[in-house]
């Protein structure tokens, strides 16, 4: 099988495609992967082969604050997710799929594999099945087609529990189509309409899901809001596995013997230019209770951007291997990435969550209600809030007991197997799947 891996140019999508990558070509399929070109060396260092985007797509997320400098000056609501769709994706959408028809025609590849905002691909969803290659998305943020309650995706907030609710609900779902998804479905079909694409007719973030022959949600279905029905295409494979030896153990490893309760925290790698939100509050939350070691990882910043001096409970680390980590954590504090929340929770590991920009405050309500954690719902915590989150998740057990039960669901599932059926299902030829479906 030859595929093309196409990512977003974030790392919390593109990590979910190189992990996918890792699966294929060690199982001995040739892999394509296109990004910007700052990625060049991440991709090929799965033994993938790189090819950049054209120029109008092929930007640095590392200079996200210059590039996108009105996004960080808008408050979290509808606003700023209409302007991150529009700006981040719907942007970025025809030079992308300008790209993948320019890798096309040098390497016919089997199936296209993308994260589940890659709207370089929607133009051939759009158009004939026959026109195009099978298309497999990832599902590297939680479910993104419509809840049975009526919410709005994206607001951050429970499932209902009261016909009251229900209507509340559907009420504030209006709201987001009218402020967020109308506007952006307009400026969307008008970029379409450039390229005499027909115009995509539904809510994007169901299209996503929907229109590709796949839709891979890395998470199990314990850790996603009940749906009376899913799209055809969707596929709970759970967590994916962690690639080891990303980092090296640190020189503070032995500290972690086991005599402390480990609490480690993180603003991930892409929101962590300001520490003041959730790493240093959790520090200060934590200085004074003598069973807790706080590790701290800052996701590529430098360790100095903590400041100093740090209270003697804490081990610092630019990047800490999780497959080394996690066994040895007692409880895990975030802002809500979805990947790391998900490993966390293949590992038994409770959660405190504080996040609420772009999809993280949907990944913190799922924290809390399937009961695996606390969901502070708020994008900077204070101490005096951190500290009882925390003290919570690790001295009441219905927590720790909720996470194991994720991790029971999680290794009932070949992670890796899964995938591997899955897409080689999808590349198959449609006359290969007659004869396989007679077959079985």
């Amino acid at each position: 099988m030859k595929a093309l891996l196409v990512s977003t140019p974030v790392m919390g999508h593109l990590n979910p495609l190189l992990s996918i990558g890792r699966i294929l070509v060690s199982d001995g399929h040739e892999v394509v992967g296109l990004s910007s070109t700052y990625l060049h060396d991440r991709i090929e260092a799965i033994g993938a082969t790189f090819r950049g985007f054209l120029p109008d797509a092929d930007f640095d997320i590392r200079n996200a604050s210059e590039r996108f400098a009105e996004l960080k000056a808008t408050p979290p609501g509808p606003k700023l997710l209409r302007m991150i769709l529009e700006r981040a994706f719907v942007d970025f959408m025809l030079p992308q799929y300008q790209s993948i028809k320019e890798v096309m025609r040098e390497f016919p590849f089997d199936i296209i594999i993308g994260d589940h905002l890659m709207l370089g691909v929607l133009p051939m969803l759009l158009g004939p099945r026959s026109k195009r290659p099978p298309v497999a998305l990832l599902g590297t943020t939680y479910l993104l087609s419509r809840r049975d309650d009526g919410a709005p995706n994206d607001a951050g907030i429970p499932p209902a529990n009261s016909e009251k609710q229900r209507k509340e609900y559907a009420g504030l779902f209006q709201a987001f189509e009218d402020a967020v998804f109308a506007p952006v479905g307009e400026y969307l079909n008008s970029r379409l309409a450039e390229i005499g694409v027909e115009p995509l007719r539904k809510n994007l973030y169901d299209a996503m899901v929907e229109l590709p022959d796949a839709y891979l949600q890395l998470t199990v279905p314990r850790f996603e809001l009940p749906r009376r029905a899913l799209a055809p295409s969707d596929h709970f494979v759970g967590p994916l596995p962690i690639t080891p030896n990303q980092a090296p153990i640190p020189p503070w490893a032995q500290d972690l013997d086991g005599s402390r309760k480990v609490v480690l925290v993180t603003q991930g790698t892409l929101t962590n230019d300001d520490v003041s939100e959730l790493v240093l509050p959790t520090l200060e939350a934590l200085e004074n209770e003598p069973d807790i070691i706080v590790v701290v990882t800052t996701g590529g910043r430098p360790v100095e951007t903590l400041g100093g001096p740090l209270p003697d409970n804490v081990r610092v680390a630019q990047y800490l291997p999780f497959e080394w980590v996690l066994p040895k954590i007692d409880a895990f504090v975030t802002n809500g990435g979805y990947g790391s929340v998900n490993q966390a929770l293949s590992f038994g590991v409770p959660i405190v969550t504080a996040g609420t920009v772009g999809d993280r405050g949907d990944v913190s309500a799922r924290v809390a209600w399937s009961g695996v954690g606390v969901n502070l719902a708020t994008n900077a915590p204070t101490a005096e809030a951190l500290r009882p989150a925390v003290r919570s998740v690790l001295d009441d057990p219905k927590f720790r007991a909720r996470a194991a039960l994720y991790a029971e669901e999680a290794r009932g599932i070949d992670t890796r197997s899964e995938i591997l059926r899955i897409l080689r299902q999808q590349a198959l030829t449609p006359r290969d799947q007659e004869v396989q479906a007679r077959k079985s």
